[in-house]
């Protein structure tokens, strides 16, 4: 499961983002070598990746602040261990939509955002219109979730779930 705490500015400039803008930006070598370090380690000082990469601080900073600035990068987080939390099962809903209209589509997907225990939800192509990543206590947890409250939507025709065993792994984007 992962918090992700947002600047708001940021957010601002995320949600203006253009396919375009991110089209002009190249990363070069040392962009990507400060990215990975960054993915491997949310908190690490600037100070430390500077050195890491042997630069000034001042050229890290600038590096971040361009690269936040464009849209490469979205925010920082802590990823917090759902086992450790209590929550023991972890599931994939896919979810069909009666699409009356795109406003239905987007009202519905609002309603699902509500439910807690959705973690991750994806508008996707295919059978279904939306795809759900659940955490929940147990099997009797996802179960309630999924009947009191995925499918007391009016808008939801069916639901079909998928209970993962064991997490293979994660990871973010690579910087090929």
């Amino acid at each position: 499961m992962k918090i992700v705490s947002k600047n708001y500015r940021n957010l601002k400039n995320y949600k203006n983002f253009s396919i375009k803008s991110m089209m002009k930006f190249q990363l070069d070598i040392l962009d990507k070598r400060i990215l990975n370090l960054l993915t491997n380690n949310a908190r690490i000082p600037f100070l430390e990746v500077a050195r890491k990469c042997k630069v000034s601080g001042a050229a890290v900073h600038q590096r971040i602040a361009r690269m936040t600035e464009a849209g490469v990068i979205s925010g920082s987080q802590f990823n917090l261990s759902p086992k450790a939390l209590g929550l023991n099962t972890c599931a994939f809903i896919g979810i069909q939509v009666n699409l009356v209209a795109t406003s239905t589509h987007d009202e519905v997907f609002e309603k699902i955002r509500q439910i807690p225990e959705i973690v991750e939800c994806h508008h996707i192509s295919g059978k279904y219109s939306l795809l759900a990543k659940v955490y929940t206590q147990n099997n009797e947890h996802l179960k309630r979730i999924i009947v009191e409250k995925i499918q007391t939507v009016p808008e939801i025709t069916f639901t079909e779930t998928f209970i993962s065993l064991e997490s293979g792994f994660e990871r973010q984007p690579s910087l090929l």
